[in-house]
């Protein structure tokens, strides 16, 4: 309930501040005429952005990108094998080893639809608890009854750790949902539809952040950011995987062949959609540098923000703190 209000008072204030903007507009109209109201309206009407190489209007951006998703949702695991030969396994892995996160942790991920990330995740808390057992059970291998009886009743439990995913887009949750059936995973994972741009959380709720291969999709990367701010606790960490510039350049001019020259071919033999594949490849071009996009973490409030270049910078892992 208290999410629910928070969630509608946000609303209620970008909604003031348009309403505003309108009157400002207003006042403006009348006093410097007819043509100055109208390319004032029109400049707040007609924001753009790009969609790939397009450009579209900001209101557009999200329908489109949803429909992406939603049509390549049934061949998005497949593809992602096919597109990147396998290595995106191990970017996701790498992923996890950097977060090392423990045992009762709480994970958002973010744009994770098919649930890659949280799968892992509450694979590698479980290893962790269970390395942390076979540790204490060392190190009291014939405790006396006395000993027991010490312990026992003030033994500290880790609470359970919660896999929370989060993506705009049904399609790619009824995959994720899918498979986490099909792997027999359901203690500790749940399953939401949101905005990374107005998340449906409370403040200071997760542990960590991540958003993998997510972040280029969305409109106003300033504002997943400061959501992402918000919704973690004191401590908490940011982290985001996405492909980036390459900075070996004989490798970059290999990539860019094989991104518009075959990438696009795959999607049309295996999803059968060529458009959304062409799109894809040429979002990562549009997405910022491992530099710039370090410099917008930043200047959305996190600490300590550092990347790691995977494959030559292919992909880069950004990672920031809340403190």
């Amino acid at each position: 309930m208290a999410g629910s209000m928070r969630l509608l008072f946000r609303r209620l204030i970008r909604l003031s501040h348009r309403n505003i903007s309108s009157t400002a507009a207003g006042t403006s109209c009348q006093s410097g005429g007819t043509s100055s109201c109208r390319g004032f309206s029109d400049a707040a009407e007609d924001r753009s952005t790009h969609f790939g190489f397009q450009t579209v209007p900001e209101a557009e951006k999200a329908q489109r990108v949803y429909k992406v998703f939603e049509n390549v949702a049934q061949k998005y695991d497949v593809m992602n094998d096919a597109m990147s030969l396998g290595i995106h396994r191990l970017w996701k892995d790498m992923l996890l080893h950097v977060m090392h996160p423990q045992p009762g942790a709480r994970l958002l991920d973010v744009a994770g639809g098919t649930g890659d990330i949280a799968f892992r995740f509450l694979d590698y808390v479980k290893s962790q608890q269970e390395r942390q057992e076979r540790r204490a059970a060392r190190s009291s291998q014939t405790p006396s009854w006395q000993d027991i009886s010490d312990k026992y009743p003030f033994e500290d439990t880790p609470h359970e750790s919660l896999a929370v995913v989060c993506d705009i887009n049904k399609e790619m949750l009824n995959v994720g949902k899918k498979k986490a059936e099909s792997m027999g995973i359901t203690a500790g994972l749940s399953w939401v539809v949101g905005d990374a741009e107005e998340l449906p959380f409370d403040d200071d709720q997760f542990d960590i952040y991540t958003i993998a291969f997510g972040i280029r999709n969305v409109t106003h990367i300033d504002q997943v950011l400061q959501e992402a701010v918000r919704v973690l606790k004191p401590g908490g960490r940011f982290m985001c995987l996405e492909f980036s510039k390459v900075t070996n350049p004989v490798l970059a001019r290999l990539y860019d062949a094989y991104s518009f020259q075959v990438i696009p071919v795959l999607g049309e033999v295996i999803a059968g959609d060529w458009k959304s594949y062409q799109y894809l490849v040429e979002s990562i071009r549009k997405f910022p540098d491992q530099e710039e996009f370090k410099s917008m973490i930043e200047d959305a409030g996190f600490y300590c923000v550092q990347y790691y270049n995977l494959t030559n910078g292919v992909v880069a892992l950004h990672s920031g703190f809340k403190l």
